[in-house]
């Protein structure tokens, strides 16, 4: 494979004696193709485009020597592995939990992953008022605390992301218990009745706010992000 001085040199030859705006256009045109042959082999079709290190809705947008940069969605397998790993770990005596997860993008939910764009910021949670007590510790399979979110955070970190030092990651996750606003679910936000303790002997808790009666729940959830 040639090296980049071959390459730089190659290039020069083949634009020599054009003007700027023939060389633009005969990038944008390469890029067009390239971009064809990915969708083509099986790229997704979500993508954002960037011309000379700024957002762009056309590749004509370019000034040689570019660059133009293509940021491909890749969020359908990572979700449907987090999906699967929280289900796995969730109580499945009635199959209630299980069964309301939701992933939330761009302030809203969201069932087709493949059309998330790469920068979106991707939360999984369920809407179920126990949440807590399942993240606590009470009712879920082994009875610990921080099993089933933090847990699944862990797996997917090992699988896709920022485990250890792996520099290279492709996504950021964390665990998180947001406040989510109305709006987004119906059953979302619920509204405490009752001072809430979490996990089993666990001592009472000091007077938190988001553990008071007439409070907002606030949700645990795997919060995923693209790295760029």
């Amino acid at each position: 494979m040639a090296g980049f001085d071959a390459f730089d040199r190659e290039i020069r030859l083949a634009t020599a004696g054009l003007e700027a705006k023939d060389i633009s256009a005969a990038l944008a045109a390469f890029a067009r193709q390239q971009l064809a042959d990915a969708l083509s082999a099986g790229a997704s079709p979500v993508y954002d485009l960037y011309v000379n290190g700024r957002p762009a809705h056309s590749e004509s947008e370019v000034q040689a020597p570019g660059p133009i940069v293509y940021e491909f969605a890749l969020w359908e397998p990572v979700i449907t592995f987090a999906l699967d790993e929280l289900r796995t770990r969730s109580p499945a005596k009635s199959g209630r939990f299980r069964s309301s997860f939701i992933v939330i993008a761009q302030q809203r939910i969201v069932d087709d992953y493949d059309a998330i764009p790469a920068r979106s910021e991707v939360i999984i949670t369920n809407f179920q008022p126990y949440i807590r007590k399942i993240e606590g510790g009470l009712g879920n399979q082994k009875g610990k605390r921080y099993q089933v979110f933090d847990g699944t955070k862990r797996a997917l970190a090992r699988r896709f992301g920022n485990e250890g030092r792996n520099t290279q990651a492709a996504f950021s996750f964390e665990t998180k218990w947001l406040s989510i606003s109305g709006g987004v679910h119906p059953a979302i936000p619920y509204i405490l009745k009752g001072h809430q303790r979490l996990g089993k002997g666990a001592k009472a808790y000091g007077r938190r706010k988001d553990r008071e009666a007439g409070q907002p729940l606030t949700y645990p959830a795997v919060v995923m992000n693209m790295v760029f």
